[in-house]
């Protein structure tokens, strides 16, 4: 496993308050950071006012236009009033510099994780990403990633092929079962349906809820795919538990934008193409001293073994054919 010093080396708490006041900020001292991996977020208290919230993008991950790419979409969605946190304009800005960090400041707004446990919580989900949908449709990212077989499987899977992670003794099963996903998801993306601009990683874990309904405080993985990419992580169960849910929350998406019924036949090409992203991602992260610290597993062979356990799972779950609504 290669070592190299982690981006955030000199990301100091005085540097995060410099940067702040290099926009106009006043800050009070106060510095919470706040649970992010790929990037690092702060809370930030202002003197006489309600407390910022920045984000240092990590370096070497987006192009500069990918980035004000992502505050555009931001915008066009606030502009339509679909509940997003756009990031605050100081002079005609959005991205700022200082000292070779890339950063923006957002307001601070808060939310409870959505439970989504109910009918009425689905279909509101729903309407919610039919909105954005109906936006992302209107047209193309230039800059931004497009969800493909070669970016979110192939390139993770040769990745840790070469890199050691895998231990010795599974790295012909991993080779096997990964090669044979892959032109499994390969034959399901013969499929093509249309794409659009997504928000991209549409878990749980990144919605909030109010009184108000759920909202985005990010759209730091946005990139053009299926409109099914944004849905299918809002499900969990068994398959009859995730055709009602699906079943719901498309009730209310479809009050706002089309969908179509096809992309079904996606969801386990998907979901694949996650694992296989998210286990190369953790590697690749893991020169990061904030990786370690939240994922100490990874660095042991049971997660790798029930990796490959996961893999042939989705093997046989893509075997099983499209999801059936309720």
């Amino acid at each position: 496993m290669p070592s190299r010093a982690h981006p955030y080396d000199q990301l100091t708490p005085d540097r995060v308050i410099a940067a702040i006041e290099s926009v106009g900020f006043l800050s009070d001292g106060r510095l919470l950071a706040l649970n992010s991996y790929e990037n690092r977020v702060y809370q930030i208290g202002i003197e006489a006012s309600a407390p910022v919230v920045a984000k240092f993008y990590r370096p070497g991950r987006w192009s500069t236009p990918a980035i004000l790419e992502e505050h555009a979409f931001a915008f066009e969605l606030t502009g339509a009033e679909v509940p997003v946190v756009p990031p605050l304009i100081r002079g005609d800005r959005s991205l700022f510099e200082h000292e070779g960090f890339r950063f923006a400041v957002f307001e601070r707004r808060g939310g409870r994780w959505p439970e989504l446990a109910t009918e009425h919580d689905r279909e509101w989900m729903g309407r919610f990403l039919g909105r954005i949908h109906a936006t992302g449709r209107r047209q193309p990212f230039e800059h931004r990633p497009t969800l493909t077989l070669e970016r979110f499987g192939e390139t993770p899977r040769d990745w840790l092929l070469e890199s050691g992670w895998i231990p010795e003794h599974l790295l012909a099963a991993y080779e096997s079962v990964s090669s044979e996903l892959l032109d499994a998801i390969a034959t399901q993306l013969e499929f093509t349906p249309a794409l659009l601009r997504l928000h991209g990683d549409c878990h749980p874990g990144n919605i909030l809820w109010t009184e108000a309904g759920p909202h985005f405080v990010d759209l730091d993985d946005c990139l053009t795919g299926p409109a099914i990419q944004d849905l299918w992580m809002l499900l969990s169960g068994s398959r009859r538990e995730m055709g009602e849910q699906l079943g719901q929350i498309l009730q209310g998406y479809a009050q706002f934008s089309d969908f179509d019924y096809g992309e079904l036949r996606l969801v386990e090409a998907l979901r694949s193409l996650r694992i296989m992203h998210y286990a190369g991602w953790l590697a690749q992260r893991y020169d990061d001293p904030a990786f370690p610290r939240a994922f100490p597993w990874v660095a042991e062979a049971r997660y790798w073994e029930q990796h490959v356990l996961n893999l042939r799972e989705q093997m046989a779950a893509m075997e099983e054919g499209p999801l059936e609504l309720s």
